[in-house]
């Protein structure tokens, strides 16, 4: 069962937004702090004296980042690149970074190797000897050597030999055995050193174990959760006692925002990732284990009233990544009683919603929705509005209002 707490009033937590927000022109986007705060509450709680290493893809914006890893319970920062992992460490956001996924980025690599206080602070994620391969190519083989993390392969095989694959396509490092002979490669080449492992079981972390109104595909995804869950507790342990005799590790990482209770009770696993929590997106309203608050809002203003039971929005088409369907679709949050049509969806330059609140909304109104992913919104805008009660208490940059995007 889900662990719930009184979720705010509909109605009042619109006229509270619209109150706060009053003297701005949308579009844009806000973070209610209340929510920001109770979900990292939640996730402390969830993760049950596990330390959570925040995933920043999930969050773009330096402040928020500083702001949950100031919170007993967060400890380092997961990138995702390279150049991204520089720059947060050079703007002082955390001397503990680990890159989430491999990188071939050459001009990140040299200032890497070049600047001994960000190669203390950062690891860089290899499955595969190519990885080292081209690290030794771009920087050179005599250096003081690289923080490194191997990647266990989390996806359940329930067939063996990989012909059934559920789950992410990450590395291919999928054995205890196999994570061991990488291992002893790693620690045999100068330039290198082993400091972690992790393993994201995606399958888990990121997909929601109780779709709305499909209950025989929520029964199949449960009965798949709890198999790959058993399994890979028994896999990760496994490979990482092999490694363990290899490499003194610092850290196992594992899990995400979806699968913290499951990951945390492993022994194994000494921090578990996870940002989307923070943020409330709606891919992760389909689980029965927590209910997150909506922490990042968006605003567009009503531009048309094409007719009574439909109000047409100006811009508002940010589409989420992964596979394309209405799951990748913004949704609409306040007011209640508002969908979007199926015909336009969210467009580049206008988005139609339609429903029975339609016929109250007029021209200059707000309308307000929520985006499916946590981290991508703060790519559509340069800055975050904060608001804390009914008050708008300030404004911080996300990476795009810094200048910065990272692919």
């Amino acid at each position: 069962m889900a662990h719930t707490s009184p979720q705010p009033d509909p109605e009042a937590d619109r006229a509270r937004l619209d109150r706060a927000t009053r003297d701005l022109d949308p579009p844009f986007a806000v973070v209610d702090l209340d929510a920001f705060r109770h979900n990292a509450a939640d996730l402390r709680r969830r993760a049950a004296g596990t330390p959570i290493r925040v995933a920043s893809k999930s969050v773009r914006c330096r402040d928020l980042l500083g702001r949950v890893l100031g919170t007993p319970g967060f400890e380092g920062l997961m990138a995702y690149s390279l150049a991204e992992a520089l720059w947060l460490h050079r703007e002082g956001a955390s001397d503990d970074i680990l890159v989430a996924y491999p990188t071939a980025d050459r001009a990140a690599l040299r200032a890497l190797a070049a600047d001994p206080a960000a190669a203390a602070a950062i690891t860089l994620l290899v499955d595969s000897e190519e990885h080292l391969d081209h690290v030794d190519h771009v920087v050179g083989p005599h250096r003081e050597p690289l923080r490194v993390c191997l990647e266990l392969d989390a996806a359940w095989h329930p067939i063996p030999g990989g012909i059934a694959h559920v789950g992410p396509r990450r590395s291919p490092v999928h054995t205890p055995a196999r994570a061991r002979r990488f291992a002893e490669r790693i620690v045999r080449r100068d330039g290198f050193r082993l400091v972690g492992i992790m393993a994201y079981e995606g399958q888990i972390a990121g997909l929601g174990d109780a779709p709305p109104g499909k209950p025989l595909l929520a029964s199949a995804l449960r009965w798949m959760q709890r198999r790959s869950a058993a399994e890979l507790a028994e896999r990760r342990a496994d490979a990482v006692a092999r490694v363990r005799a290899v490499a003194p590790l610092e850290f196992v990482n594992g899990g995400g925002t979806g699968s913290i209770e499951t990951t945390g009770a492993e022994r194994s696993v000494t921090e578990i990732a996870a940002g989307s929590g923070l943020i409330g997106p709606t891919l992760f309203d389909a689980y029965r284990a927590f209910r997150l608050r909506p922490a990042v809002l968006y605003a567009l203003p009503v531009v048309r009233r094409p007719s009574r039971s439909f109000a047409t929005l100006f811009t508002g088409g940010y589409i989420a990544s992964g596979p394309t369907g209405p799951s990748r679709a913004p949704s609409v949050h306040l007011p209640r009683g508002l969908k979007l049509t199926a015909a336009e969806g969210a467009g580049e330059v206008q988005t139609p919603v339609s429903g029975a609140a339609a016929r109250r909304l007029r021209i200059g109104d707000r309308v307000w929705l929520r985006h499916a992913k946590a981290g991508e919104l703060a790519e559509r805008f340069a800055q975050y509005h904060l608001v804390e009660g009914n008050q708008l208490v300030g404004a911080v940059p996300t990476y795009r209002g810094e200048g910065m995007s990272f692919g």
